[in-house]
């Protein structure tokens, strides 16, 4: 199985919160997880990924290699992404993506209308 993590934006944090209950109510054929954290840290990161393998059931090595791979080879995204979340101040969280290849490629075409 492969994985893919990416920082998608900066977002308040009553939004974010209003759109993972929203998700909660979907039935979720899925495996894709929308994740924050207030920080723009490799640690931080980490520790909100940390629940996800066992959720899906997911080889834990291999999402925490994923998202450690994105962080050494995307300094230009993560630094663009820190000031963002710096420049929108303490109420808004970095919101970031993880996702097996497959279900997102699904869900990136169901949004095209291909399926």
């Amino acid at each position: 199985m492969k994985f893919t993590f990416d920082l998608v934006g900066v977002s308040p944090v009553w939004q974010f919160f209003h759109h993972q209950q929203q998700s909660l109510q979907k039935p979720q054929p899925q495996a894709i997880e929308y994740l924050s954290t207030h920080k723009c840290t490799l640690d931080a990161l980490l520790e909100c990924v940390e629940p996800v393998p066992i959720k899906w059931g997911w080889n834990t090595e291999q999402v925490i290699d994923t998202v450690v791979q994105f962080w050494l080879n995307n300094s230009e995204t993560i630094n663009y992404w820190k000031v963002r979340l710096t420049d929108a101040g303490n109420d808004n969280i970095l919101v970031a993506r993880l996702a097996d290849i497959t279900a997102l490629q699904a869900e990136f075409e169901s949004l095209l209308g291909k399926n």
